[in-house]
Formats: C-alpha cells, structure tokens, sequence
C-alpha cells in the first residue's frame, strides 16, 4: 500500500495542491492535524481533503476554530488567524474539522495518527528523544506518525533508549521491527529552513517510508494572506521556512 501522509496543511491550498500534484497514484492520504489556520483558504483546503478521501486527526488549530480551549494558548498572530479563520468558514468546513478524531489507527494497519503526541494529542510538541521516549507507551502500534512542530524528524527506538534519525529530502528510511515515530513535516508551513512544501510517502509493502518537498507559489500566497487581513508575519515567514 502506498500512503502520502500530509500534516499542518495550514488553509495553504496553492502549497497543498503542489504536493498532491507531485505524489502520483496513492492509496490513501492521511493527514496529521492542524488542516486550517494562518493560512488564507480554509474551506479551499478541506474541500480539497474530502474530494481525495483524506482520513486523519485534529490539531490544536482545528480546535481553536471549533471553539476548542486551543485558543487560550495561542500568541496573538495565531489566534488572530484563528478567528479569522472561524468567520469566514461555512457549516460544512466546520463540521469536518469538528468531527475529526484526537487519535486514529487506520483499519489493518500497524501506524497510529495523532497531532502532537500520544499522551497529549493536539498540544505536546515531540521534538527531543526525551519526549519520544516517555511516549512509547501510550500507542501500541508499531509506528507512530507525528505533526505539529512543522520539521521532518524520526524518533527510533533502539535498545531501550531513542535515537533521533536525520531526515534530508529524497532520503529514506527502512520500517523494521524497531518502534518509530515520523514526521512527515508541514505542506503549508514549513519550519526547517526549507520553504517548500514537506510529506512523507510510506511504501508499506516495502516498509519504506520516504520524505519528499515541493515548491509552491508562495507569492501568490502571501498576496492571498495580506489581501485578507491576516497577520503580515505569518505571510513573511512562509518565504524563509520558519
């Protein structure tokens, strides 16, 4: 089976339609939380997601449109997107994101689906071999696929103990007995360094999970954000990757 696993889209619709030009014939696209919020297109980019049959989860921006305590813990730029985002979203783009799960493991599949982290599903950020540790133990699949801190990453177990793993563009990795966590980094809101839109394809009859990047029309983006009043810093950073 071959799975594009896409996370933190971000109302990107240009970056998330870049990617979904690239990934060729799938089987599935699973997607990681946080579909909407600072970008410009949020009812563009759910659309999108049901017209493909993408499965997935809730982020911790999701939350926030639905009215979720999310946006408590917001600085300004994102919850200004935020609220934007909840007044110009209809009915149906509403009700999508607020029927989104916490946590999913697809049916026949040994990958768990969760935003932030297994113990804390829409807020814990798993970046550090500390916080992938003391998370083995709440998911019981054998792979765990992570958003939320928009950087591609690998947390393997090893002996024990958890290595962090570099992940580069085109590199891949072999799925074997080990438990993982992967990330397959943000289509709409890269934090890397690297502006162009990131996600993972899992080959899982190869157990191969390869990360891929794609440019997009940021210009075109960030014309879309300022002609719509959001924050001018969300749309700056989109250039620089961070």
């Amino acid at each position: 089976m071959l799975v594009a696993v896409l996370s933190d889209i971000h109302s990107n619709l240009r970056a998330l339609d870049a990617v979904l030009g690239s990934i060729g014939t799938v089987d599935a696209v699973w997607q990681l939380g946080d579909v909407v919020g600072y970008g410009p297109e949020p009812v563009g980019v759910v659309e999108r997601l049901r017209q493909i049959g993408a499965i997935g989860v809730k982020g911790n921006h999701d939350d926030a449109v639905c009215g979720g305590e999310s946006l408590e813990g917001f600085n300004p730029d994102a919850r200004i997107a935020a609220e934007w985002t909840r007044a110009h979203v209809d009915a149906a783009t509403l009700a999508y994101l607020e029927t989104l799960p916490e946590l999913l493991t697809p049916d026949g599949t040994d990958f768990t689906l969760v935003h932030g982290s297994p113990r804390e599903r829409i807020w814990e950020y798993l970046d550090s071999t500390f916080a992938a540790l003391e998370n083995l133990a709440a998911f019981g699949s054998r792979y765990c696929l992570i958003g939320h801190t928009h950087v591609p990453t690998v947390f393997r177990e090893r002996r024990g103990r958890v290595e962090e793993v570099a992940v580069a563009p085109e590199s891949g990795l072999r799925l074997d007995e080990r438990r993982a966590f992967l990330n397959p980094g943000s289509v709409g809101q890269p934090r890397d360094g690297d502006p162009t839109a990131s996600y993972l394809i899992l080959d899982t009859s190869a157990s191969r999970a390869t990360w891929q990047r794609v440019a997009y029309d940021i210009d075109a983006t960030q014309k879309a954000m300022l002609a719509a009043g959001l924050p001018p810093r969300l749309a700056r950073r989109l250039r620089h990757g961070r």
